[in-house]
């Protein structure tokens, strides 16, 4: 268990993803960052995959990246981590169509945030623990923390926590946007699951719609979102899903979409 696994299990029209390495406090190591990049690509590319639920083994989110695993490459430039062509899971080049559930728990450090902050909807544990603790070891941050802690928290609020590398709780957490639930340790896989099958009951393609054109606001902004409307409209009303949601209203019954 060492080395570390990331498991993908599918329930239905959810991709449970499971980091397990908790014998390391889930340090991550190259290996696991290619093999959670290759489970976020199947729910990516599976039409049958609706959402994603990444959890993570033990008592722990993560403690980091296990560091002498990555020197070598951080100190030449190389990658070592997610191809191009792959979703990656801080979303820096390929990001997920499909939603994503996070659940955390205990110690979340540094990646634990970056993919936390790249996720759509994230349950935190009360026992969680955050640090952005980089700048601890002399280094800057890699998955996107600069930059989307300024879009979440605003510039005073990633200043405080970014520069001084500074402990923070959940109920900061939930304050800064960073999560949107807090539940009592032991709930959280639950709760994120409950939040996926609500998602799911939903049009896919309209989900899949809606966070595409929200993502079009943050990359490119206000008129460019604007713009993508009639787009956003015309796959979706003229989708399968959308004559069963009118059917299942006038009938007064639970839609059956399939995402088409």
């Amino acid at each position: 268990m060492s080395d570390g696994v990331v498991r993908g299990e599918r329930d239905g029209h959810i991709l449970h993803i499971e980091v397990d390495r908790a014998d390391k406090m889930n340090g991550f190591t190259p290996e696991m960052f290619d093999a959670l990049s290759e489970q976020l690509t199947v729910l990516d590319e599976d039409p049958e995959l609706w959402v994603g639920v990444l959890t993570f083994a033990g008592k722990h989110t993560t403690a980091g990246l296990d560091l002498p695993r990555f020197a070598g490459s951080m100190q030449s430039g190389e990658r070592e981590t997610t191809p191009d062509e792959r979703v990656d899971a801080f979303g820096l080049r390929r990001r997920c169509r499909k939603p994503l559930v996070m659940a955390v728990q205990g110690v979340t450090f540094t990646i634990g945030i970056e993919m936390m902050l790249a996720a759509d909807i994230v349950i935190a544990a009360d026992d969680c623990r955050f640090c952005q603790m980089e700048p601890k070891r002399g280094l800057a941050v890699f998955g996107g923390a600069h930059l989307r802690y300024v879009q979440r928290a605003g510039w005073g609020n990633a200043m405080y926590h970014l520069l001084r590398a500074d402990e923070f709780d959940a109920a900061r957490a939930l304050q800064l946007g960073f999560v949107q639930e807090v539940v009592p340790a032991g709930e959280q896989i639950q709760r994120a699951f409950e939040i996926a099958a609500e998602i799911c009951a939903n049009a896919p393609l309209a989900v899949q719609e809606i966070k595409r054109g929200a993502q079009v606001y943050l990359e490119a902004g206000e008129q460019a979102a604007i713009d993508e409307i009639p787009t956003m409209r015309q796959r979706t009303a003229n989708s399968k899903d959308f004559a069963e949601g009118i059917a299942s209203f006038t009938e007064k019954r639970q839609p059956n979409f399939t995402g088409e």
